[in-house]
């Protein structure tokens, strides 16, 4: 789903991040007098795009505005559904100047004037005007809109792009003083160099969703994150220059459920790898899956064969495609691993969980074998499942270890689906 948030930002054009799946970021600015005196930025995570504007309101007459997705059209009447969930029936005037940009416009100069009858369920708007008498009532005379079929365009440019000059691994190292970050991608040491001009984004801790991702910096990204970067490759891929960077800190874990929460919202789970026992809080981004046995199978015996050649270098990045990151950012074969787990170079599993059959906490149960993505806020220090993947015992049982194969967090929704889920 694409969304618009607000927050205040400089007028000088400061560049956003990644988005939700989102993904390109880009920046709208010198629209202050266009925006009735309003300073706001429009986000939208499900193509990686921000608009910004910002100016003083003027004192005398302060405007209002809302910004949210067009639900019906009916005359000079809007229904709109803002990012908080509020409905709003909005009043357009006659002399309401309607508005068209189109993705990654930075200008209101380049704005289209088109008919209101152009508005179409899906547009994502802002309304700029006064608000009604009641509660759910507005009257807008201006109206801004992006259409939801240009935003689309954009989503599927940008994956492409993130495929073709996407890449992604495991943090080895970070040099703050050259701007240098190593990562390792598929066994092989991939050196991401940062500039001034590099956009960061730093997923929350509770999803991996691109509109969750918050703006971040160098100096955030740790030894253990994973990250995805797009940007110019050199020659042999020993580098990377970075144009965007998105990261974020996941643990994988693999083992038994030991108990399951009364309420269904966290459960402990000893995990094979460091022997010791987690509690796992499950919120409504957590994405829950079940393997099917017959392909679960498949996947063990790989995993034999896997264990057969060897155990791969600690610190190696599991394969996956990301389906979830920026923006499709994810195009990259390499997924994360879980930092001080020990796990080696991964499989493919990630790239088939986002389109296993999806279930609740409520079909779980104890003792049952799992596979789980896990994120680590730093503030509370617990652990929150990404994504939960169920029916690996066979899995489980061919790589006791869990070395094998591990999930990649980007398939869970972030950063690279407009609703990667």
């Amino acid at each position: 789903m694409i969304s618009i948030s607000t927050e205040e930002q400089s007028c000088d054009g400061e560049r956003g991040g990644v988005d939700q799946s989102g993904r390109l970021a880009g920046v709208f600015s010198g629209v202050g007098a266009a925006l009735l005196g309003l300073g706001l930025t429009l986000f939208v995570p499900g193509i990686g795009m921000q608009a910004m504007a910002a100016t003083q309101a003027s004192p005398a007459a302060p405007a209002a505005r809302e910004i949210g997705t067009v639900k019906t059209v009916n005359g000079n009447t809007l229904t709109l559904t803002s990012d908080a969930g509020q409905t709003y029936t909005v009043t357009v005037l006659e002399t309401a100047r309607v508005l068209q940009l189109a993705p990654g416009s930075t200008d209101l100069k380049s704005a289209q004037v088109i008919a209101l009858t152009d508005v179409a369920v899906g547009d994502r708007i802002l309304v700029v005007g006064k608000a009604g008498d009641t509660p759910d009532a507005f009257t807008a005379a201006r109206v801004i809109l992006m259409k939801s079929t240009d935003i689309a365009q954009k989503h599927a440019a940008e994956e492409e792009d993130w495929q073709k000059r996407g890449s992604g691994g495991l943090v080895s190292a970070v040099d703050p003083s050259s701007g240098t970050v190593t990562i390792t991608a598929r066994g092989k040491k991939v050196a991401v160099q940062t500039t001034s001009s590099t956009i960061f984004r730093r997923y929350a801790g509770d999803s991996v969703k691109f509109e969750s991702a918050q703006k971040g910096t160098l100096t955030e990204i740790q030894v253990g994150d994973q990250l995805r970067v797009r940007g110019t490759k050199s020659d042999d891929g020993s580098s990377i220059q970075a144009e965007e960077i998105v990261s974020g800190s996941f643990r994988n874990l693999a083992g038994t459920i030991a108990t399951i929460d009364a309420s269904g919202t966290s459960f402990t789970i000893k995990d094979l790898a460091t022997k010791k026992t987690y509690t796992v809080a499950v919120t409504e981004n957590s994405n829950i899956h079940a393997i099917p046995a017959e392909m679960a199978q498949r996947f063990a015996a790989r995993a034999r064969g896997q264990a057969g050649q060897g155990t791969p270098a600690a610190g190696a990045a599991p394969t996956g495609r990301p389906s979830g990151a920026p923006a499709g950012a994810p195009g990259s074969q390499e997924g994360p691993q879980a930092a001080g787990a020990g796990r080696g170079a991964g499989m493919d599993l990630s790239q088939v969980v986002s389109r296993l059959p999806v279930i609740s906490m409520k079909d779980l149960h104890a003792g049952e074998a799992v596979m789980v993505v896990a994120s680590q806020p730093q503030a509370s220090g617990g652990l929150t499942a990404i994504t939960l993947l169920s029916g690996v015992e066979p899995i489980l049982a061919a790589s006791p270890s869990g070395a094998a194969m591990t999930l990649s967090p980007w398939n869970m929704g972030g950063p690279g689906d407009a609703g990667v889920q």
